[in-house]
């Protein structure tokens, strides 16, 4: 079997309960504890006049619910919309869940540009979802030139972060000599990361990369992975 796999773009949408930054006082927060113990439609009335208000947060909130289907009808394109205004005021989650919709088309035209436009945002702001997406875009060459250096550039980003699939790929960037020097002592150390996590493909890969490897390399790389410390950017 080839070392590298099929590279996918990995779509996670963050929750309204773990938003960075700070919450709002009062019917915000109220908002957060109805939307927690599922009472949406109460989730929905104090969230809805904090959105019409130019709030980010709650903004981002209804468009999550949309997107879920959460006490109103699933809805992307009303997702997108929420997110857009939310987004268009430096909103993390939500430039990066925006990207997410035109990456897949849904509730706007597909538009894999204006997806890497979002990621790109998000990811600058250190979301690491963001980080991998645009290192996917970057290796593929998709909406963008190909290049291998800067998808392992962004995949390293999120993978100090603790992202499991930047940790496969930037594993299998060592491993391949593709964007970086050829290594298979930070192969394995980032496979082992991910197979940690139990990442089959990780595990798989790693054990590939160790039969090229003498007992003294593997020795070197699981000390690295042990000592291995995430970075979280924000």
């Amino acid at each position: 079997m080839p070392i590298v796999r099929i590279l996918l773009v990995l779509l996670a949408l963050a929750s309204p309960l773990s938003m960075a930054g700070g919450a709002v006082a009062g019917p915000f927060e109220d908002a957060q504890a109805a939307h927690g113990r599922r009472d949406y439609a109460t989730a929905l009335r104090l969230w809805r006049p904090l959105a019409d208000q130019g709030n980010a947060e709650a903004q981002y909130a209804l468009g999550f619910m949309y997107d879920g289907g959460q006490g109103v009808p699933k809805n992307y394109a009303r997702a997108a919309k929420w997110w857009r205004l939310a987004a268009d005021q430096g909103h993390t989650f939500a430039q990066y869940n925006l990207g997410t919709l035109y990456d897949n088309g849904n509730g706007v035209p597909q538009n894999k540009a204006e997806a890497l436009k979002w990621y790109h945002l998000a990811a600058e702001r250190g979301n690491d979802g963001a980080q991998f997406n645009v290192g996917v875009l970057h290796f593929a060459g998709v909406a963008v030139s190909e290049n291998r250096i800067e998808a392992a550039k962004w995949f390293r980003r999120a993978a100090d972060q603790g992202h499991i699939g930047a940790q496969v790929y930037l594993g299998l960037c060592y491993a391949t000599g593709l964007g970086v020097p050829q290594d298979n002592i930070q192969a394995y150390m980032w496979l082992s990361l991910a197979a940690a996590r139990s990442d089959q493909d990780a595990i798989s890969n790693r054990n590939r990369v160790a039969q090229q490897m003498t007992p003294a390399q593997i020795a070197e790389a699981q000390k690295l992975a042990v000592e291995w410390k995430s970075k979280p950017e924000r």
